[in-house]
């Protein structure tokens, strides 16, 4: 098995990178989805939420306010902190069962935004950076999300920058290209993946 830590900053194109790694054959763990899954109604994570945010971030039905509870977090990084201590131990744990499920010969990509910010890299074989300018994260989130840039703005600032990012590569795949470019770096990066998974099986040389 190989396990891969996939992050990239907002905007930067890492949910395509994923779904063309899925469909190269990788078992795929986003954590953006665990992390849904671990506040849905009845959690004791949201319980956690709720007790340390109060319930104005519920909704009336009693699902998490997830457009809220970011207006209030991202605005401040301690809530930000506080947040993730709570919502981060139960995505890990989600996340090391799925993994102990794969097959041995598996490619594992977990799909961490927030990799960087954390510290996970030593918990990877090795580490994806999807990488976008600045310039072309910002047009994809005003103008594909809809975000104001000024919204847009504070979410990119609250992430690591992108030379953090960077800095704990092991394969950084560009994406200020076009979708064709895109597709054949990834297929180009699978090979490799799977290469290394299949050298994992081999036992070593006495």
């Amino acid at each position: 098995m190989l396990t891969v830590g996939l992050t990239g900053g907002i905007g930067a194109g890492k949910s395509e990178v994923s779904r063309l790694l899925v469909e190269c054959g990788a078992v795929l763990i986003d954590a953006d989805r665990i992390a849904r899954e671990v506040v849905a109604p009845g959690t004791p994570g949201l319980a956690a939420v709720v007790d340390a945010f109060g319930e104005d971030v519920l909704t009336a039905d009693g699902s998490l306010d997830r457009p809220k509870l970011g207006s209030v977090v991202f605005a401040d990084p301690e809530k930000l902190a506080l947040l993730n201590s709570i919502v981060h131990p139960l995505v890990g744990a989600r996340s090391r069962e799925l993994e102990e499920a794969a097959a041995e010969d598996a490619v594992v990509v977990h799909d961490v935004p927030l990799l960087t910010e954390n510290g996970l890299a030593p918990l990877y074989d090795l580490v994806i950076v999807v990488d976008a300018s600045p310039a072309t994260q910002l047009e994809r989130l005003v103008g594909r999300r809809g975000m104001t840039e000024e919204d847009a703005r504070a979410r990119m600032a609250a992430q690591a920058t992108r030379e953090q990012r960077r800095a704990i590569a092991d394969i950084v795949i560009d994406n200020d290209g076009p979708l064709d470019e895109l597709e054949q770096r990834v297929k180009d990066v699978w090979s490799e993946l799977a290469h290394r998974a299949r050298a994992s099986r081999q036992p070593s040389q006495e």
